[in-house]
């Protein structure tokens, strides 16, 4: 399957921060992500997920990640914050509740094709018993 998303990725950078370091958050969590520095604040974009999927499974935050998409989501997009000091870490940390002192990674995803529900089971698929569930065409493989 082919995804056609567009990324944007925003954080504050704080006089008390190295832009450098708010750039690696950021890269960390999307290595892909191409960056611009603007005074005050980093912007990215990217049109893909796979680390940030990969770093999902491997922390078991399916469960987590999916509500926060489902709280962020409008319409054909969904947004969600990060932690800062975590990303930087190379950690996924959702940011709820009162934003971080030093200003949170905001990340906006907006899904052309598939749908939303599509990219968010891609993403972060759906689990039980804190395992990711497949769908039986997944099961059978293509051409089954």
């Amino acid at each position: 399957m082919i995804y056609s998303v567009d990324v944007e990725i925003t954080a504050p950078v704080n006089d008390t921060e190295v832009t450098d370091r708010v750039v690696d958050a950021i890269t960390n969590l999307f290595p892909d992500a191409d960056v611009t520095e603007h005074p005050g604040e980093v912007l990215a974009t990217t049109h893909q997920l796979e680390h940030f999927s990969e770093r999902l499974h491997a922390q078991e935050i399916l469960d987590t990640a999916r509500g926060q998409f489902e709280a962020g989501r409008d319409g054909d997009a969904f947004a969600f914050a990060l932690k800062k000091q975590a990303a930087f870490q190379g950690v996924v940390n959702f940011a709820v509740g009162n934003p971080d002192e030093l200003g949170d990674i905001h990340v906006r995803v907006r899904v052309e094709d598939p749908s939303v529900d599509e990219f968010v089971d891609y993403v972060a698929p759906p689990t039980e018993d804190g395992r990711p569930v497949t769908s039986d065409a997944e099961d059978r493989g293509p051409g089954n």
